[in-house]
């Protein structure tokens, strides 16, 4: 098992008179090389969250186990932790800080001791896999587009090859183009890999296409978690809690509603264009 979380509990300024639940009682498990979604509105404690997953904050009570190992024990070593869960910030800006791009990646394998040949190895295979060549090496992060920094941004993550990679709303802010780039590299790590993802979105359609399951924040709570299929089943709950479902989800409801027989499980455009045209073989009028 990679991640178990048991009754976590985090307060904001505890015993003060602006103390504030951002946790309570979350508990969940992730199983190695699954890929997760987690989604909330704004204030519903999915941040806060993946900063437990690899001990940047601590649980005012609870206990998370890594491997089954408590990483609130004592000795336990926060610092490997950090170098097997790794934690990709929503605006990579805040992980950016190097000359230039290659030094950038390098940073993350040199502060774990290693050789300079197994760390520029590990910088440069890391690149690859966000898909930046040698071209990009010298050049300064901050010259780079926002969906570029988010690449080199993953890259010095994987460049300790972490077990898990958490990614907080990495497509905020990118075009349609960049988005779609940064999360297919993200998929494809994830199936060529085998890594552990969870990732932190607002949009729907993003999670219902990539994400095995999806676990659903509001007010510091979990509320659902599932498969897509099942989560967005209730989508009118959702609603509620400021959310939504993927935008085929109400096509697929409108079509219901007059009696067109679509399954109610369709979640994205390719699964919608194949039910259609399923129904549409049937003789099926629409």
């Amino acid at each position: 098992m990679s991640i178990r979380a048991e009754n976590l509990n985090y307060i904001y300024g505890q015993g003060t008179p602006f103390e504030q639940y951002a946790l309570k009682d979350v508990s969940f498990e992730i199983p190695d090389g699954q890929f997760v979604g987690l989604i909330g509105h704004t204030g519903s404690g999915k941040s806060t969250l993946i900063q437990h997953l690899n001990g940047l904050l601590k649980a005012t009570s609870g206990t998370i186990y890594y491997n089954n190992e408590n990483i609130y024990a004592e000795g336990y070593s926060m610092k490997q932790l950090r170098t097997r869960v790794g934690l990709v910030f929503q605006y990579p800006e805040h992980q950016l800080f190097e000359v230039d791009v290659f030094t950038d990646v390098c940073f993350g394998p040199k502060n774990m001791g290693l050789p300079k040949t197994e760390i520029e190895a590990r910088a440069a295979k890391a690149l690859e896999m966000v898909g930046l060549d040698k071209s990009y090496y010298e050049k300064s992060p901050f010259e780079l587009s926002g969906g570029q920094k988010r690449r080199v941004a993953i890259a010095g993550v994987l460049a300790m090859q972490p077990e898990v990679l958490v990614l907080d709303e990495p497509t905020a802010g990118l075009d349609p183009k960049g988005r779609d780039e940064i999360l297919d590299q993200v998929s494809a790590l994830h199936k060529s890999q085998g890594m552990t993802v969870v990732l932190v979105s607002h949009s729907m359609e993003d999670v219902a296409r990539y994400a095995d399951r999806l676990m659903v924040m509001n007010a510091g709570q979990k509320v659902y978690d599932g498969t897509p299929k099942e989560v967005f089943r209730h989508y009118k709950e959702l609603e509620e809690i400021g959310l939504s479902a993927p935008q085929v989800t109400y096509i697929v409801q409108g079509l219901r509603k007059r009696g067109i027989p679509v399954s109610e499980d369709v979640t994205t455009v390719p699964e919608a264009k194949a039910e259609i045209l399923k129904l549409l073989g049937r003789g099926t009028k629409c």
